[in-house]
């Protein structure tokens, strides 16, 4: 296949299978009218995604605003149930270069949700691996408990179409729009992606915040719950990158069991 100068392919030839696939299905999801731009999947098979090249331009206060605005009105698009996959995609998916296990049934609340689709899976991969020990792990184990039972809950928060992955670098910056790439789609809670935005830093995140709380309004108390929303990258960045981000994982645990 011949690609234009103006797609960006991105490649890896030992992906396993549905790696580029599920990302193409969570693009699509994501672009619905009215929403944040999406970068458009061109063409997508085993190993290779296609998409149309972006050209970076500095960050802007008005594009922020608009952001802001446009992330809300892709989170209100919905999802049928916490954890679902992004429609066309019927298993897990990948967040990095590890799996991200999406929920094919529904479960009964966010809470329950968090702890066995986004929490456990890590804690069992990382202690097989030595990263964590048993004390560690009971900590974390607690915190699950605590989900489960309904302490974060809250029923007037129904699933949101969230991208899943959405710290800065997932963020592109161009002249026609902010747009939206590498997604860990599914159905979540718009919490999350607001918090991942800060996990590393963003330019002009507190007008993206502002505008986003115009567009939709934050829950009482939404800034409080921004580390525990934080506690599923931190524990992927743990599998993926070893004991480092041990101390700052079990700190949110304890903080929120």
């Amino acid at each position: 296949m011949t690609v234009p100068p103006v797609a960006f392919v991105k490649e890896r030839h030992d992906a396993p299978p549905g790696f580029f696939e599920v990302e193409a299905a969570g693009l699509r999801w994501l672009a619905v009218p009215g929403g944040a731009p999406v970068v458009e999947p061109l063409e997508v098979s085993p190993g290779r995604l296609t998409t149309p090249r972006l050209f970076p331009v500095p960050p802007t206060g008005a594009a922020a605003d608009e952001l802001g605005g446009r992330l809300a009105v892709i989170h209100d698009a919905g999802a049928r149930h916490f954890g679902v996959p992004p429609d066309g995609w019927d298993t897990d998916g990948f967040i990095g270069t590890i799996e991200l296990p999406h929920a094919l049934e529904p479960v009964e609340s966010w809470g329950e949700f968090y702890a066995t689709y986004r929490i456990q899976p890590y804690l069992r991969m990382a202690y097989d691996k030595g990263t964590i020990d048993g004390h560690q792990l009971e900590v974390f184990e607690r915190l699950c408990r605590t989900l489960t039972a309904g302490a974060y809950d809250d029923p007037s928060e129904r699933p949101s179409r969230i991208h899943g992955d959405l710290w800065s670098g997932n963020v592109f910056w161009s002249a026609d729009g902010v747009y939206l790439i590498d997604p860990a789609a599914h159905g979540g809670h718009r919490e999350t992606d607001l918090a991942m935005l800060g996990l590393f830093g963003m330019p002009q995140l507190e007008r993206v915040l502002r505008a986003y709380n115009e567009a939709h309004p934050l829950t009482d108390g939404w800034t409080d719950r921004v580390g525990l929303h934080r506690l599923h990258p931190l524990l992927t960045h743990m599998v993926m990158f070893g004991s480092a981000y041990v101390a700052p994982a079990l700190a949110m645990a304890r903080k929120y069991a």
